[in-house]
């Protein structure tokens, strides 16, 4: 791996000798079109080890090379960089007790329920931890065409089982609980954590909604040809998110690998804190112990917000089972070894152009794998 052959990999050559297999696996993803381009952050040793780019907007021979700050549609990376650092913050601020009844905070999730007595007993603490009961993945935009309806077609979804004996992903879990955290907040989600997370960490680049003029610089994710019948953007590609105006406790960040390594920065630096560490540090090393810690029902890998290494898992053969993580639908993840003090941003769009190629599944253990050897 030379600086000639891929210009856009931000690496002195001696670090792309020592990254050459991890980049090696990264050429070949290209090469069989398993996304047109990417870019990626390691942080190791107390800094960032390696950080750079290669590869395309889209396959297109025309389109603009990924650089190491090309802002991505991060998609799920959303649940831990905007709302389970939100819900962390509130908790180290007694703003938020994760035991409450998601009814006290959402009337409407319980009010008008055939089994309202079980709706009662779903908290904040399940919704976190994937296991309220609550459906995965629905395709509530089909139905719901303005940010009101979807949200009181999310609000009455039934309950598929009593909350805390099944964990399932859950999407419409996320959404409520952005709902939730906005009221304990007294603020919208995607301003209450650009002030109170994002620009105390410097995370220039990260929000929701980029503006149209900055929608160039962002690879596209799908060429949609069912819902919107458009190229997607710089608009979030979740339909869900795009219905409720692109803000939702599930999806609608964008992101780049310097912002994603900043935010890895101050969950390692809450790990190891001390009481005499004079450094800043954003997050609470209790409440990141609270959050990181694997929850109920047993066999869960989930934590709060947070997912944890399971067999086999996308962050590879050795991250240790003290380490969070997540992935994005686009082909984003993000995974942070807690005991190793290392962390991975890997940024994609993998569903271009048509969401079919599941090549990532692949990429992305090899690629931690050939990292973690490397350092």
């Amino acid at each position: 791996m030379t600086s000639e052959s891929h210009p856009a990999v931000a690496a002195p050559s001696s670090k792309a000798n020592r990254f050459a297999a991890a980049l090696g696996v990264l050429e070949e993803a290209i090469a069989a079109r398993a996304f047109p381009g990417c870019a990626f952050g390691v942080l190791a040793e107390g800094k960032t080890v390696l950080q750079g780019a290669m590869g395309r907007f889209s396959y297109e021979e025309n389109a603009p090379a990924v650089t190491a700050e090309t802002v991505y549609d991060v998609a799920s990376l959303t649940k831990v960089v905007a709302t389970t650092a939100a819900a962390m913050l509130l908790v180290q601020r007694r703003q938020l007790d994760l035991d409450t009844p998601l009814g006290e905070l959402l009337p409407g999730f319980v009010a008008g329920r055939k089994a309202a007595d079980l709706a009662r007993t779903v908290t904040l603490r399940h919704l976190l931890a994937h296991s309220s009961g609550l459906p995965g993945y629905i395709g509530l935009f089909r139905t719901a065409s303005t940010p009101d309806a979807l949200f009181r077609a999310c609000l009455e979804l039934p309950l598929q089982t009593a909350p805390g004996t099944r964990a399932e992903y859950s999407d419409p879990g996320f959404i409520l609980l952005g709902k939730a955290l906005e009221v304990l907040a007294g603020a919208g989600l995607a301003s209450w954590t650009s002030r109170e997370v994002f620009e105390p960490l410097g995370m220039t680049a990260t929000r929701f909604c980029p503006p149209p003029a900055a929608r160039a610089a962002i690879p596209p994710t799908e060429e949609d040809v069912t819902f919107r019948h458009r190229r997607i953007q710089g608009e979030v590609q979740d339909e869900n998110a795009w219905v409720m105006g692109g803000v939702a406790g599930h999806a609608g960040l964008f992101s780049n690998v310097p912002d994603l390594l900043l935010f890895a920065g101050a969950i390692l630096h809450s790990a190891k804190a001390t009481g005499s560490d004079s450094m800043p540090s954003l997050f609470d090393p209790f409440v990141l112990k609270q959050f990181s810690r694997r929850q109920p029902p047993q066999g869960s890998s989930w934590a709060l917000g947070w997912d944890t290494p399971s067999e086999p898992s996308s962050s590879g053969k050795h991250f240790s089972q003290h380490s969070v993580g997540h992935l994005g639908y686009s082909g984003c993840s993000l995974w942070i070894d807690l005991d190793a003090a290392v962390a991975v941003v890997l940024l994609s769009n993998r569903t271009w152009p048509d969401r079919k190629s599941q090549l990532i599944r692949q990429v992305r253990p090899a690629f931690h794998d050939a990292i973690r050897k490397s350092i």
